[in-house]
């Protein structure tokens, strides 16, 4: 097997548009592009993800999953971007500014979470 890198990811959102504002105008992901389905619906918004590849928005039915940040189910638990350390507290900053509540903070890593529960993870580890 030759896996030759991060491709991408998909999350399902109840509403896409929402939950790609997140990603494309707080967090500065490019869109990339749309589909639709063929009845003319929206089905996804793909947003570029710094560094290569995509996060992929699939529209969906249902409730956003809102349990608590940490838990013991299996799956994915969170989706996590690098950042500058130099950038830490530009990152807060915005994050307070949006309306964004964090979730926790460690020495190298800011959690918060997207429109519909997502946990998203900004950190500069190991750098200090």
């Amino acid at each position: 097997m030759n896996v030759q890198g991060f491709h991408h990811v998909a999350i399902q959102a109840r509403d896409v548009e929402r939950v790609t504002a997140f990603y494309r105008d707080l967090l500065g992901f490019p869109e990339l592009t749309r589909h639709s389905r063929p009845d003319g619906s929206l089905r996804s918004i793909w947003v570029g993800v710094p560094g290569g590849g995509f996060l992929a928005i699939e529209a969906a039915g249902g409730e956003p999953d809102q349990g608590p940040f940490r838990h013991e189910r299996p799956g994915l638990l969170m989706l996590a971007f690098r950042i500058a350390r130099s950038e830490r507290d530009t990152v807060v900053s915005e994050f307070a500014r949006q309306g964004v509540p964090l979730e926790h903070e460690t020495r190298w890593t800011v959690y918060v979470r997207d429109p519909e529960g997502n946990r998203v993870a900004l950190s500069h580890h190991p750098e200090d």
